[in-house]
């Protein structure tokens, strides 16, 4: 086995007797250092594991710059996760000094909404700041490829026979051109132009994002927050956002800043979807028009028949429906299976998506498609 790799088992192993042979000194020896305060555990007969960060937050902070010179951003957000889960640090986030040296992201966004309630005035706008960091992050990520996606669904559904040339549809005019095809140019000379008509700037469609906002969903509230402000920004939709657990709070008001809506959530708490839609009812007003998106595991807290009946009355007055069992990159969510098959069985797609397809799958509700093929 060459050094190098019996250097790098030295550093998972965490130990001077794990038979590689290796001594670490140096940047390795302070490495092995940070991770084994992480993840290192001290056991005898009589004592419980215990960590090496303690509670105190000068040395966690320490802790947190040396992660940050030994390793790259994406290892560093895993380690602050597992810090947070391990060795509960939850407590310590609360302090300004120690929330101002963390590497942020998504997780950890989830985590400080959770505490909001608890949050210091003197942390607040530090948490501010973090969070403000990783929306724009996000935000210049995936908001111009939703609102490019959402164009195309709503400023090119009317046709027309005098389109501008980023206008043209070249696959019907191809199609109505076939019998002018060039044998000597080998290629059709279109008599005839199909394009695509722009509409004006009036509201075409109506948008409601329900966003469960139980602990469980604190990764898709980020998420379906910050699209609100998207689809918000756009003239022809006019869009509501509504937070619930077993209440309501409508956050359509704030949706000029995805930092205010965020705050505006409370995460954990129970369930209740059934209250939730009742409200979303009372916003719809063009149901042909409108698209419901819930942003839900399903795990329903209230009454589950009053729910389905609802979700039913819903589709039936005209409304396009879909359920996100998770707005998020982590993978296959839980949820509740029986309710997932219910909504389907009512014509309900309820799938989990990640946030760039986000887009793709609004514009295809937005256009009347079959969305069910995203399960």
């Amino acid at each position: 086995m060459t050094d190098e790799r019996l250097r790098r088992w030295r550093l998972v192993l965490g130990g001077d007797e794990d038979g590689t042979g290796v001594t670490l000194d140096g940047d390795d020896s302070k490495m092995d250092g940070v991770l084994g305060a992480l993840y290192q555990s001290e056991t005898n007969d009589d004592a419980p594991r215990q960590a090496g960060l303690g509670a105190s937050a000068p040395r966690v902070a320490r802790w947190l710059g040396d992660i940050r010179s030994y390793f790259p951003s994406s290892v560093v957000q895993v380690m602050q996760r597992d810090a947070v889960d391990r060795l509960g640090l939850t407590r310590l986030l609360l302090e300004p000094e120690l929330l101002s040296a963390v590497e942020p992201d998504v997780h950890l966004v989830g985590t400080l909404l959770s505490l909001n309630s608890v949050m210091p005035e003197r942390t607040k706008e530090t948490a501010r700041e973090v969070v403000r960091k990783v929306v724009e992050e996000l935000e210049g990520k995936l908001a111009e490829p939703t609102r490019s996606a959402l164009r195309g669904a709503l400023d090119r559904a009317a046709r027309t026979a005098r389109p501008r040339h980023g206008d043209i549809d070249w696959g019907r005019t191809v199609k109505a051109n076939l019998r002018n095809y060039s044998p000597e140019l080998k290629t059709v000379v279109p008599e005839r132009l199909i394009g695509y008509g722009r509409r004006g700037q009036a509201v075409q469609r109506d948008v409601i994002l329900a966003i469960d906002q139980s602990g469980s969903m604190a990764e898709s509230v980020v998420y379906a927050s910050l699209f609100g402000a998207v689809l918000a920004s756009m003239r022809a939709l006019r869009t509501s956002l509504v937070a619930f657990d077993t209440s309501v709070v409508d956050l359509t008001d704030l949706l000029d800043d995805p930092v205010d809506v965020l705050f505006g959530t409370q995460l954990g708490g129970g369930t209740d979807i059934n209250r939730a839609l009742a409200y979303c009812q009372g916003l719809i007003t063009k149901p042909a028009d409108t698209v419901l998106v819930l942003v839900s595991d399903l795990y329903e807290g209230g009454n589950r028949e009053e729910m389905l009946s609802r979700i039913r009355a819903i589709l039936e007055s005209g409304v396009r429906v879909v359920a996100l069992l998770a707005l998020s990159d982590s993978g296959a969510p839980s949820y509740d299976h029986d309710n997932a098959a219910a909504f389907a069985a009512l014509g309900v797609p309820a799938f989990a998506c990640t946030p760039d397809k986000f887009g793709d799958v609004m514009a295809a509700a937005l256009r009347g498609d079959d969305v069910t093929g995203w399960n």
